[in-house]
């Protein structure tokens, strides 16, 4: 009887070897990155941000309540989900060939110094890139509207697939009271 346990205890043992050292593999192989030549693009669009009216493209959907005042459209701490229309041109009847959508957090005190952080999908819906996006997260200071910006391309699918990069934001036009914006995007977009 002594043995017929100890086989008995010696085969649980094993059973529990095998099954533990099983369930704590995973399936994974790892081969040479077959990648095509990397190409360079860049496109231009403009980019709408509305935040008044009856049909806005960007909400506010939290703020703190030390700065989320009333009177204030981009408290210090408010965060935003947008949906903005990409187009050929600054025009609001330009044609439109994709949408922005994502967030943004009011993320400086001083409004001298506005600076947002933000991430968006900005997607393609028609013409050459239709079907393809270029992903932003980065700092986007908008107080330095006199020049230049420049946010960073983090990743991107479709023909923007493995993206990396740069935009360079200039704003077209703000409206200060509402926070309403046209702001010119010129993407350059390194991928395969």
């Amino acid at each position: 009887m002594k043995s017929e346990i100890i086989t008995l205890c010696f085969a649980l043992c094993l059973t529990v070897a095998v099954t533990a050292s099983s369930d704590s593999d995973y399936y994974g192989k790892t081969k040479a990155a077959n990648l095509r030549e990397e190409k360079v693009t860049r496109v231009r669009f403009y980019l709408h941000d509305t935040l008044s009216g009856k049909n806005p493209s960007a909400v506010r959907i939290a703020h703190a309540n030390l700065t989320g005042r009333a009177d204030s459209a981009v408290g210090f701490g408010s965060l935003f989900a947008i949906d903005d229309s990409l187009t050929v041109g600054p025009e609001k009847d330009s044609k439109e060939i994709g949408n922005g959508r994502g967030m943004y957090v009011s993320g400086s005190k001083d409004m001298s110094k506005f600076t947002i952080v933000m991430y968006a999908d900005l997607a393609f819906t028609t013409g050459k890139f239709n079907g393809s996006s270029i992903s932003v997260f980065s700092r986007n200071p908008v107080a330095e509207e006199a020049g230049e910006r420049e946010i960073a391309i983090v990743g991107g699918r479709g023909r923007f697939r493995m993206a990396r990069g740069f935009v360079k934001i200039k704003t077209h036009q703000i409206d200060m009271k509402t926070g309403d914006a046209v702001l010119r995007y010129d993407a350059t977009v390194y991928h395969y």
